[in-house]
């Protein structure tokens, strides 16, 4: 069995969609570092391998190959950043972490609400699924008065025919139900990151979903082997199957929870919705990154230092007098400045106000939309508690008590049986009745939780 407690914890924990949204952390902050950096020098080594003198007779005299190990050419070259890029570069990294961090918050809130939109779903269908087993158990006991009555000669057979035939409606409650339930556990089990096909051992059956076995059983005899094939005869109840399921689910659906927060307090706590909060955090880096492309201005200028070491007689100067040379080294220094580069600031500095701009457009948008969904949420939690309370209120009881008089009169031959099947069907008609509404107010108040990012606010089922 699985609680809705239970499910939002390993929601929590198991859910690949918000795992995904976590790894987008790891990701942001990752590139932190990344940004953080100095821009890594540049060693450069090499030799000279080959060489030639050129005369005016001769363009090519003394060409040789030469040896690396008598000369050596050794380099580097460092990229020096201007106009604060690296802090500024730090800042929008660090701007994309808590975004990243907000949208995990977003994510869960997103997950959270379809785990409990298909957890009530499958709840709705077992409670309705109840419905039509004790109809299915109201009619049986009906048939088997009126084959009494037409073995005893008391009414003709067109009246059995006529019930049989107004009863098939009734069958495609059962079997609705319970696809519902097994549809609205696959899709609990979805969310969990299980296997929805690996069955478990006696889940999903009459007993595990708490249905009474003599509201389930059906007590009417029709249809077996060996009867006749006469219409009266014929089969009238479906076969009741439950599919497998991956593990029941368990929970009260007739519970009636309070917001616990009034509005005006839901409608402070709007901006503070997630994605409204993401948006916000997504206009912050793309002013982060508006002032790293102004940065771009100024010019960045790489420093750089050779040293270049030979000892090739030919490459040395030759002495008048003293020790000859053994080796000849020479050291040069370098500074390079990109030119024209201001028509490329320029533009991506265009560039990057004119996104700014736009994000900040789409975060106010997003706020206008929480705002919106808030409204909505809250218009449908009054409409589904008014509803709720109407049902509540003893409208069940007083169709129980009406087929039950009616049943009562037919028995004693003062109703005919359109009046019994009609109150019957009123009798499950406002029992699923009942059981939508119970649906949509505990729908309404997960959808308020959603739509203000108050936890807390979705019953505990």
């Amino acid at each position: 069995m699985v609680t809705l407690e239970i499910a939002e914890k390993l929601l929590v924990e198991r859910n690949l969609v918000v795992l995904a949204a976590r790894r987008g952390v790891d990701a942001a902050r990752a590139q932190r570092l990344v940004a953080g950096a100095l821009p890594p020098p540049q060693v450069t080594v090499g030799n000279t391998s080959a060489q030639f003198n050129e005369t005016r007779r001769d363009p090519f005299d003394g060409a040789r190959g030469l040896g690396p190990q008598n000369n050596i050419n050794a380099g580097l070259s460092v990229l020096v950043e201007r106009g604060g890029k690296r802090t500024l570069r730090t800042r929008l990294a660090e701007e994309n972490i808590t975004v990243a961090e907000t949208q995990v918050l977003d994510t869960l809130r997103g997950q959270l609400f379809g785990l409990r939109q298909n957890f009530l779903a499958a709840l709705q269908a077992r409670a309705n699924l109840e419905v039509a087993l004790a109809n299915r158990a109201s009619l049986d006991r009906t048939e088997a008065l009126l084959r009494r009555q037409l073995r005893d000669g008391a009414i003709p057979e067109g009246d059995l025919l006529r019930f049989q035939a107004n009863r098939i409606q009734f069958e495609a409650d059962v079997t609705n139900n319970a696809q519902g339930y097994a549809q609205g556990v696959a899709a609990v089990a979805a969310l969990l990151a299980a296997d929805a096909s690996a069955f478990q051992q006696g889940a999903g059956t009459l007993a595990a979903l708490g249905i009474a076995p003599n509201v389930a059983e059906a007590t009417a005899v029709q249809g077996r082997a060996g009867r006749s094939a006469e219409p009266a005869n014929a089969p009238t109840t479906v076969q009741t199957v439950l599919s497998p399921v991956a593990f029941d689910i368990r929970g009260r659906f007739d519970t009636i929870a309070d917001p616990g927060v009034s509005r005006d307090e839901m409608a402070q706590a709007v901006p503070n919705r997630p994605d409204v909060v993401v948006a916000l955090r997504q206009a912050g880096a793309a002013a982060a990154n508006t002032l790293l492309a102004e940065a771009a201005r100024s010019r960045d200028v790489t420093v750089g230092a050779s040293w270049n070491r030979t000892r090739l007689p030919q490459n040395l100067p030759q002495a008048q007098s003293g020790p000859q040379p053994y080796a000849n080294n020479q050291f040069a220094l370098s500074l390079s400045i990109p030119i024209f580069t201001r028509p490329i600031a320029e533009g991506n500095l265009a560039v990057a106000a004119a996104q700014q701009a736009q994000v900040e457009a789409q975060a106010r948008q997003v706020l206008l939309l929480a705002q919106a969904d808030f409204a909505g949420a809250w218009a449908g939690y009054e409409q589904a508690r008014a509803l709720m309370r109407l049902y509540s209120g003893g409208a069940v009881a007083r169709a129980e008590e009406a087929f039950a008089s009616s049943e009562r009169a037919y028995m004693a031959g003062g109703r005919n049986l359109l009046d019994l099947m009609d109150a019957l069907r009123t009798l499950n008609g406002t029992r699923t009745a009942a059981n939508n509404a119970r649906y949509a107010y505990l729908v309404a108040l997960a959808t308020l939780e959603q739509a203000t990012g108050i936890s807390g606010i979705a019953a505990k089922l």
